[in-house]
């Protein structure tokens, strides 16, 4: 089993920044990748970023340019780094681990938490 903590959502004026963090412990053999989904209202869950364990990266379109992921693999923490935020990027933000044991892949959710972004 994994558990994930997550911390760092709030309330963050548009053009603020915010700091996601995700810290995962248990029994853990291989992670691999981790990553930041988010899901607002109304709106289907979609991967915001992810990072392998090599330092491979995948981005939303979205925020290209203002959110950067990373890792720090000693510590089994993902870290997302939010810049220029817009109310669009509002949403309960996820942290997603793939556990690998073996030939076989678990992930693991963590229980959100909500940015927003407003005025």
């Amino acid at each position: 089993q994994v558990q994930l903590v997550e911390s760092g959502g709030g309330l963050v004026q548009p053009g603020g920044s915010l700091r996601l963090s995700c810290a995962a412990s248990g029994s853990i053999f291989s992670i691999n990748p981790m990553g930041w989904y988010r899901q607002a209202p109304g709106n289907e869950r979609e991967l915001v970023a992810r990072i392998f364990s090599g330092g491979g990266t995948n981005y939303l379109d979205s925020v290209k340019g203002r959110f950067t992921i990373s890792r720090d693999n000693a510590k089994n923490t993902v870290y997302l780094q939010m810049n220029s935020l817009k109310r669009e990027d509002t949403a309960v933000y996820y942290c997603m681990v793939r556990h690998l044991v073996g030939s076989v892949s678990y992930d693991y959710w963590g229980q959100g938490t909500q940015v927003t972004v407003s005025s």
